[in-house]
């Protein structure tokens, strides 16, 4: 590979931050809004900044926040405009702007106080458009789950973390097939079924990020963690026994004949690699899981910078037809999830310079 990971991150970037949120052509390629694509995408660019320290990227998440927060209008609150609040409290965390203190606060009160439950206390996946009564969604882990960890390690706030912890096992309980260890993308308390009982690739890739992530976020080792990492290890076994020959995964993942979606093989690779350098995972034969699917995104980016074959937004799906049927376009929850990815790439590539050195990071 000529590129650098770090060259190939700047490219996606760059073509991110050339997103035009007033081209409705773009649908959710857009950087001009406070909703979920946009929430995955600047997690994504501060991992960036973590990884490379580059102040022009800090510089970016920090101007976006600081423009978002001055409008008059103010977001809806549902479950997807949770997402932008997990990078704005890790940039609390990090700049000491006292400014985004109230605005966490708010969303901590909303999400523990006002957002609507399910049975047994679950994130009821609630969106702009629909309540989706009673409904457990695979995306509320990725989107509120992480949020509530950051929140709860970045101000001390333990019940916050035991929360996060506590939705991952009801979603874990509720949506994971026992047999081959993959997830449903949805169960509805309301008619108690798993609606399609589709394996939607997207909706397990935001477990298997989210899960490693989680563990990253707090470093917790409880009874808690213990059963989100056996029932992520089972997930990641099935995910390797479905990985296509070219590294990529299925839009259903055990559906051949689906197209291969490249966001769910970007999330999974970054969890696969995270889960091996954080020793949730053996490095064989993950590794070269992990790579394969690495390799094939990479692939997937065009000169532009954009990441191609992503499948769009995707609601529940009551038969397995409404996956098939998803446009394909990039966006900007693809190219976050390639800059995770990327970041996980990176450090691997500073481990294997250490160790070939024998010089420390």
């Amino acid at each position: 590979m000529n590129e650098s990971y770090r060259q190939i991150a700047d490219r996606v970037l760059g073509m991110l931050r050339r997103a035009d949120g007033n081209d409705p052509s773009r649908g959710h390629l857009t950087m001009n809004n406070w909703e979920w694509p946009t929430g995955v995408a600047l997690y994504g660019i501060w991992k960036t900044y973590r990884q490379s320290g580059d102040k022009k990227i800090l510089d970016y998440l920090t101007g976006w926040y600081d423009d978002m927060l001055s409008r008059e209008k103010q977001p809806h609150r549902n479950v997807n405009t949770v997402a932008p609040v997990l990078t704005l409290t890790c940039l609390y965390q990090e700049t000491g702007k006292k400014e985004y203190l109230p605005v966490i606060e708010s969303w901590i009160d909303w999400v523990m106080k006002e957002m609507p439950r399910t049975e047994y206390g679950g994130l009821q996946h609630c969106t702009v458009w629909n309540k989706h009564y009673q409904q457990l969604w695979c995306d509320t882990l990725f989107m509120v789950c992480l949020f509530l960890a950051k929140a709860g390690t970045a101000l001390g706030r333990e019940e916050l973390t035991e929360e996060a912890e506590y939705q991952f096992l009801l979603h874990i309980r509720y949506l994971q097939n026992k047999v081959n260890g993959l997830f449903y993308h949805g169960w509805t308390f309301d008619r108690r079924h798993n609606f399609a009982e589709a394996f939607w690739a997207r909706g397990n890739a935001w477990f298997t990020a989210a899960a490693i992530e989680l563990y990253d976020i707090t470093r917790r080792d409880n009874a808690a963690m213990r059963m989100i990492k056996s029932a992520w290890q089972d997930q990641v076994l099935a995910l390797w026994k479905y990985q296509r020959v070219n590294g990529l995964y299925t839009t259903l993942i055990d559906v051949e004949e689906t197209y291969c979606e490249t966001s769910a093989t970007a999330a999974i690779a970054y969890g696969v690699l995270k889960g091996i350098r954080l020793g949730w995972l053996p490095q064989e034969p993950y590794q070269r899981m992990g790579r394969l699917s690495a390799d094939a995104v990479i692939s997937q980016i065009d000169e532009t910078g954009a990441v191609q074959g992503v499948s769009g937004g995707t609601g529940m799906g009551h038969s397995l037809q409404h996956y098939k049927d998803i446009i394909v376009t990039p966006t900007a929850y693809g190219q976050g999830l390639t800059f995770l990815m990327l970041t996980e790439l990176m450090n691997e590539a500073c481990w294997d310079q250490s160790e070939n050195t024998g010089s420390g990071l």
